[in-house]
């Protein structure tokens, strides 16, 4: 079971497909295989970034169990945000059965005000169960959804089962620094943090007291030396290392493009069949494409891992 230890690199799995929409399982146990290699603390699945809405239901629930199964070992985060809250508590159930650590909740756009936000998570931990840990996914970027620091200490101290902030607020900062403030005075329990954004900022984000990253980067490698070094004060040679891989990380946050680019990527690096995502979806042009395959160039310079 997920716990509010959970400290580490969880990477976001893209879902792999075939160039005619279909799963590509295979690409699939070679992502899973990577992230092991890697040393991923965890692995989490059917995120925003996974493309999850493009599956149905007996799709989804075939994809974490054929993750699971292949790193029994690895404590799993499944996405199971859905419209509405029976398919969230069926997929929700179901792959905690299959053997996932804890399931991951985002707040559908439509929520306005604090009081919304906060029943709303009260009705998804009454809907799925309050024996399931959970994670809230606060990520207004893409959600709309403005989640205060206070806001999060209210869903948090209101229910037990809730054990992590995947936190990718921008700029979000000194959230993180608020909420260890609220920590410390005794106002919040524990949790665990885990930032997204693609790495973006992880080098200061883990100064300002998160507990590692949870996100899809290209070179999951990258999040885990960065965490690593971190925890180890080694902040010049993390801040070194991350610089180097900065023009990339900024490439893949393009808005509408950047699952294309990771995926590219990841196909770049021998991890991917293909690079295809599910319609409806981007792709990169051969432009941007020879703009990623510079990139890479450039980081191999750096970094022996971009070496193709």
């Amino acid at each position: 079971m997920l716990t509010t230890a959970a400290q580490g690199v969880f990477p976001i799995a893209p879902t792999p497909f075939l160039p005619d929409g279909r799963v590509d399982d295979f690409s699939t146990d070679r992502l899973i295989d990577h992230y092991l290699q890697a040393g991923a603390n965890g692995i989490t699945i059917l995120g925003i970034m996974g493309e999850a809405p493009k599956l149905d239901q007996s799709e989804a629930m075939a994809f974490a169990e054929r993750c699971i199964v292949r790193a029994q070992h690895l404590p799993f985060i499944v996405g199971v945000s859905a419209p509405g809250f029976a398919a969230m508590r069926t997929l929700a159930r179901s792959v905690m059965e299959k053997g996932a650590a804890g399931v991951m909740i985002a707040p559908p756009p439509s929520l306005r005000t604090d009081d919304q936000i906060v029943t709303y998570y009260a009705q998804a931990v009454e809907a799925i169960g309050a024996d399931i840990p959970f994670v809230i996914q606060d990520y207004p970027l893409t959600l709309s959804v403005i989640m205060t620091p206070g806001v999060i200490r209210r869903i948090i101290m209101d229910n037990p089962s809730c054990v992590m902030l995947k936190h990718e607020d921008w700029p979000g900062l000194e959230k993180i620094s608020t909420l260890r403030k609220y920590e410390a005075d005794g106002s919040l329990r524990h949790v665990s943090i885990l930032t997204g954004n693609g790495g973006l900022f992880l080098d200061f984000e883990m100064e300002r007291g998160a507990d590692g990253a949870m996100t899809g980067y290209a070179y999951p490698e990258l999040l885990i030396d960065i965490v690593r070094l971190s925890r180890a004060g080694k902040r010049d040679q993390a801040h070194d290392l991350f610089d180097a891989h900065l023009p990339l990380l900024r490439y893949e946050q393009q808005q509408g493009i950047g699952l294309a680019v990771r995926k590219y990527t990841l196909m770049r690096r021998g991890i991917l069949t293909s690079d295809a995502q599910r319609k409806p979806g981007s792709g990169l042009t051969a432009t941007a494409k020879a703009e990623v395959d510079y990139l890479l160039s450039r980081l191999a310079h750096q970094d022996p891992l971009a070496r193709l």
